[in-house]
């Protein structure tokens, strides 16, 4: 008996079931909304019956949409697993694949991901290259790295860029902080504060490049290698930081700091994995970036999905 279907059709089913509304899915997907609604139209017509109710927010399957959401969740892992044993076998089991960072709170996310894949591919050597770096980018060109974590994605010969996700940056403050009293702080509300930020080069930083630097507005700084460093220098009112959202969100629920958002758009960062084009058919390399990006969206709060831009962006 042949079935409509097909692995696609499942995996929009739990991008729906993920992102809670079809316009996020169809992010998440690479897919128009109209594309990923003429999937689920396709499905509907073809069984005469709904799979989850339009008005609902967020998105509350019918009992039909939830058995095909079951079988999803039955079979993707078994086709992910056997895509992966395949490649085992074509390829080999062993490698290496050292990984370098630009971001500090990077390893608030990574270390899961990591846990994830090493059971997977056992026989691949996992390892951070240690310490932090400016340029991890320079590490993959001289084969001291095989994956680097970026904030841009900067066509350069010989790098591939993987999308990763895009991410909120919020200022934080005390409770009793002037600029507490301010849903959205604008670039001149930085102008007589201390910001407190990781020791790195102002065009690593978002706030700075994106936000006050162009308004000719540099405030003073005062640097942390650890992020609790700077969320208690912060809940001390020794200044004000910029941060991400997902890393910020159990010191607010804490009630340490308080968040806002920056300029009326708020203050977008993004990450990207990069590796050697030489590299490009080793298939645990392409795992690893998925299972980050998968467990990224899986586990922290706020982010939006960025479209692939092969050559940078």
């Amino acid at each position: 008996m042949d079935s409509i279907i097909e692995l696609r059709h499942l995996k929009t089913l739990l991008a729906l079931e993920e992102t809670g509304s079809v316009s996020l899915a169809a992010k998440r997907m690479f897919l128009t909304q109209s594309a990923l609604s003429h999937q689920i139209r396709a499905l509907e017509n073809y069984y005469e019956t709904p799979l989850f109710e339009r008005k609902s927010s967020p998105i509350r399957f019918t009992p039909a949409g939830e058995r095909l959401l079951q079988l999803g969740r039955e079979l993707l892992p078994l086709v992910a697993t056997a895509e992966r044993d395949l490649a085992q076998i074509i390829e080999g089991e062993a490698g290496e694949l050292r990984l370098a960072v630009e971001c500090h709170t990077c390893f608030d996310w990574l270390m899961p991901a990591m846990g994830e894949f090493r059971p997977l591919w056992p026989q691949v050597e996992l390892d951070i290259v240690s310490g932090f770096h400016v340029d991890p980018v320079g590490l993959l060109l001289q084969h001291k790295a095989d994956v680097a974590i970026v904030s841009e994605a900067e066509p350069q010969a010989g790098i591939r860029y993987r999308p990763l996700f895009a991410y909120e940056m919020v200022g934080i403050c005390a409770k009793d902080h002037p600029l507490a009293a301010k849903a959205v702080w604008e670039a001149g509300d930085f102008v007589d504060e201390t910001l407190i930020t990781y020791p790195v080069p102002d065009d690593m930083l978002d706030l700075l490049k994106k936000v006050l630097l162009p308004q000719g507005i540099n405030p003073p700084r005062r640097h942390s290698e650890l992020t609790i460093a700077i969320i208690q220098l912060v809940a001390s009112r020794r200044g004000v930081a910029a941060l991400p959202y997902w890393t910020v969100m159990p010191y607010l629920e804490k009630g340490y700091v308080i968040s806002r958002q920056i300029t009326e758009t708020g203050l977008h960062s993004e990450l990207y994995a990069a590796t050697r084009s030489e590299d490009s058919g080793k298939s645990y390399l392409d795992n690893f970036c998925q299972i980050v990006r998968d467990r990224s969206f899986a586990d922290l709060p706020g982010l939006t999905v960025l479209e692939w831009k092969e050559g940078g962006k």
